[in-house]
């Protein structure tokens, strides 16, 4: 356990939390007294002797739970509840498959799941060396995933499904097959997440130490300074360019579309009724992008960074519209769409100033009045509609019913929120009840969330 523990604060220096050696011999004199055994407690004292300013908290527990899971249940036998017949249906029926597949139904089926050795050999093939801050686990882990072979996981159970009942096993004994198959299926694919994360924040701690430095990256937006905002926009233009190509090879990938019936019946006409020609629908996939933001003083330089995104990317949408709110809310559309590149800087001002009152007091729920009284027509049944902030209210009506009518219009309801979960619901916080309204919430307390937002929502 000491070891981990260092091994934990090398981490936590590593991603730019400032964790003195008195510190960290004041953790272990914390544990010496209260001991490992309670977890919650465990976090609470490493927490409360490491951490002394509010941006380290986020980062505290991102890392936590990877150096110290507690989500190491082992993966359950399919094998157990059977009868000895049963059993020899089941291998018989695995024995069938052929190729990689056969690897990841028996990790499924026996409950033992790959070994230490060949997850690590998986994430070196999937180009986790190349991993630099905790945003690329996702794509790290998609990568093993695919090797691991669940792209065709649902047409392989199929096929166990019919062999199991030709070979005679009762319904209820395949059910309870395909059951233990579905729990295994999701700790398994959890516990490669987490380890994958594990493994990049241990190679950031070990890069050396003169290149090392907090990784701006993830560093967040509140604690930067100007040196470091220009380093990040300089950043910005290289993920853009990461973004756009995935997105053009998602396109790619879905560009035939799904079978249209009804094009293919016109077109057979011509040859007799024979269906010579397949006809396909034709899929509109660059979204329509509806931006509802906070323009809080404290939200300035997120916003910054997340409309210089915007205005980068306006080839990857159909339709962009932009609304910004205080007290009351405003169109400002064509304030981003008009300005430079080199003027996101100062667009913050003209947002502000365009905006109808403006009396320096927070009121999401009076302007989404304003914006269903004014501006509905923008939200059709195409349009992805992100809203932008802390969601605190200042004790005002937080109009839930707008937001949930908001959410049934359009085809999809996104919030970023900089605000930490832990503090949802507390003062004047609505943010615990705005959550359960949307279609997804994605935390943007830095470039590296911010961008993986973008990317799951702009390019998806």
């Amino acid at each position: 356990m000491q070891d981990r523990i260092l091994e934990f604060v090398r981490g936590l220096r590593a991603a730019g939390v400032p964790v003195s050696t008195a510190e960290g011999l004041d953790a272990f004199d914390a544990i010496g007294h209260m001991g490992t055994h309670d977890r919650e407690l465990f976090r609470q004292s490493m927490r409360t002797t490491l951490i002394k300013d509010k941006p380290s908290f986020e980062v505290f527990d991102e890392l936590f739970p990877l150096y110290f899971s507690s989500s190491d249940a082992p993966l359950l036998n399919a094998f157990e509840d059977l009868t000895a017949n049963e059993q020899e249906m089941l291998e018989q029926a695995l024995e069938a498959f052929d190729g990689q597949m056969d690897q990841l139904l028996e990790w499924l089926t026996s409950g033992e799941g790959p070994t230490e050795e060949q997850i690590q050999q998986m994430m070196d093939q999937s180009g986790i060396r190349w991993a630099q801050n905790p945003s690329a686990a996702f794509w790290v882990t998609r990568r093993m995933m695919q090797q691991m072979g669940f792209g065709q996981l649902e047409e392989k159970l199929q096929q166990l499904n019919q062999k199991l009942r030709e070979l005679g096993m009762t319904d209820e004994s395949i059910n309870r097959v395909m059951g233990v198959i579905e729990v295994n299926r999701g700790e398994l694919a959890e516990n490669i997440a987490q380890q994958v994360k594990l493994r990049i924040a241990q190679q950031r701690a070990e890069r050396p130490s003169d290149i090392q430095g907090p990784d701006l990256m993830n560093k967040s937006f509140g604690a930067l300074s100007n040196d470091e905002m220009t380093q990040l926009r300089r950043e910005i233009q290289r993920i853009v360019n990461q973004l756009k190509t995935r997105a053009a090879l998602r396109r790619k990938k879905k560009e035939k579309g799904s079978f249209d019936a009804r094009r293919t019946i016109r077109a057979s006409m011509r040859y007799g009724g024979t269906p010579i020609e397949i006809k396909h629908k034709q899929k509109k996939l660059k979204p329509q992008i509806v931006l509802i933001f906070d323009v809080s003083r404290s939200m300035e330089t997120m916003l910054q960074f997340l409309l210089y995104f915007v205005m980068t990317m306006q080839d990857q949408v159909s339709k962009l519209r932009c609304f910004a709110f205080y007290d009351n809310l405003g169109e400002v559309s064509d304030v981003v769409n008009r300005a430079h590149i080199s003027e996101v800087g100062k667009l913050f001002g003209k947002i502000q100033q365009a905006i109808p009152g403006y009396l320096f007091r927070t009121n999401l729920g009076y302007s989404l009045d304003t914006f269903f009284t004014n501006h509905l027509d923008s939200v059709t049944g195409r349009s992805t509609v992100i809203i932008i902030g802390d969601g605190r209210n200042n004790y005002s009506d937080p109009r839930l019913d707008l937001v949930k009518d908001l959410e049934r219009r359009a085809k999809k309801l996104v919030w970023f929120t900089p605000e930490n979960k832990q503090l949802w619901g507390t003062g004047d916080s609505d943010m615990d009840k705005y959550a359960q309204l949307c279609d997804e919430v994605y935390l943007v307390r830095n470039l590296a969330q911010l961008s993986n937002a973008i990317d799951r929502v702009f390019v998806d």
